[in-house]
């Protein structure tokens, strides 16, 4: 099921739409996403999809670390 929570992140309010069951959303303009945060402003309505996430491996998390400190520390990461 969709949901739509009111939240607040740095006293700014935004609207949170999320799946509970696992599944994209869908923005009007045809974007999925996992969740979406946007500004309280904005007036963006988003369907759940039948497409479930993907959940990201803790490989792949430990990856992106690495390369990002590598990019801080000026390491090549083309290899």
């Amino acid at each position: 099921m969709l949901h739509t929570d009111n939240i607040e992140i740095g006293g700014i309010p935004f609207i949170h739409n999320y799946s509970d069951n696992g599944f994209m959303i869908e923005r009007e303009d045809g974007k999925r996403f996992s969740d979406a945060k946007d500004l309280a402003t904005e007036n963006h309505t988003y369907v759940e999809t039948d497409v479930p996430i993907e959940p990201e491996s803790e490989q792949t998390e430990i990856e992106q670390k690495a390369e990002a400190f590598d990019y801080l520390i000026g390491g090549d990461t083309s290899e």
